[in-house]
């Protein structure tokens, strides 16, 4: 893949660090959700570029050519914000703007919370922002789901996901991808309450075709990524949020103040099921300028819509 894209690895936070970026200018900074990694950014990085910004995607912890520490507790959010701050430090810069789609999106937060000093803007896509409950999150997860079964729960359950995920890299993107997008026929989509005894791949649907937006090669560049690593330490995330809630009561409500800007998909299974979080961020974010839920699109919003991602992105970033 050409389009001005460059890649580089940096030393961050005590790991190495893969980066692919493009174009010069005032830094941003766009971090990935699971089961991805940079080449999720792949259409946001050139529209940057040519609108004057120096756009940066990292594989983050856990993904891509970037370490993969073996701890669980390597990937809490204090060391995953320590990377992208990390990052900035190791790209020269004093501060940047922060995008995050999926886990990238605390990610974000987190960094605009800890360090308003470096992250100057923040763009959250597809998870709204979510200020730190009054209770442990696992306890949350089991109010919402009743006598069925959250899927962030069934993925604390260490090697149970990845052993699925593991035996088929190209047939578990293919339906993660396919499933979690707004092309799903209703039937089709993937499902984030389980019951009981179900397993992941009960909850997806692997496509007889893929949606237009998702190439064979995409496809291939995914499942050959995850085929290296494995899918563990992206769901290693997951495994620290009671971690992350414990460490946090200095951030009961925290709100970042930075100008923000949230984009999702209409058919977001993730904002179905965090709506409260969604019709509250104008009082949770202060600096929101604009939220936006694009037609037909699904959980991979800045692959399902490029063009009017780009657009929104471009538009907010130049009227900072």
């Amino acid at each position: 893949m050409n389009d001005g894209i460059r890649h580089r690895t940096v030393d961050s936070n005590g790991i190495r660090m893969h980066v692919a970026e493009a174009g010069d200018g005032p830094l941003v900074v766009l971090c990935h959700g699971f089961p991805e990694g940079w080449y999720s950014w792949r259409h946001q990085l050139a529209a940057l570029a040519q609108a004057g910004f120096h756009a940066v995607a990292p594989d983050q912890r856990g993904y891509g050519s970037t370490d993969c520490p073996e701890a669980v507790s390597a990937y809490n959010i204090f060391q995953l914000v320590g990377d992208i701050v990390g990052l900035v430090k190791a790209l020269g810069e004093n501060s940047a703007a922060i995008v995050g789609h999926d886990w990238g999106a605390p990610v974000a937060w987190y960094s605009a919370l800890l360090r308003p000093d470096i992250f100057t803007a923040l763009v959250l896509v597809g998870v709204p922002y979510l200020p730190r409950p009054a209770v442990r999150p696992s306890q949350l997860m089991r109010v919402l789901a009743g006598d069925k079964i959250f899927y962030q729960e069934y993925f604390q359950q260490v090697g149970k996901a990845e052993r699925e995920l593991d035996a088929d890299p190209d047939k578990s993107i293919r339906a993660l991808l396919y499933s979690a997008s707004g092309d799903a026929a209703p039937k089709e989509r993937w499902r984030y309450l389980f019951e009981p005894g179900e397993r992941l791949s009960d909850t997806v649907r692997v496509p007889t075709k893929l949606p237009q937006w998702l190439s064979e090669k995409d496809v291939e560049f995914y499942a050959a990524e995850f085929r290296r690593n494995g899918f563990r330490g992206g769901l290693n995330w997951y495994r620290n949020v009671d971690f992350n809630w414990e460490m946090t009561p200095f951030l009961d409500g925290a709100k970042p103040s930075q100008p923000a800007l949230f984009i999702a998909g209409e058919n977001d299974p993730v904002v179905e099921f965090y709506r409260q979080a969604y019709q509250a961020l104008e009082t949770t974010l202060p600096g929101l300028r604009k939220k936006i839920l694009l037609p037909g699109a699904g959980h991979w919003t800045q692959q399902e819509r490029p063009r009017e991602v780009n657009q929104l992105l471009v538009a907010f970033l130049q009227s900072l």
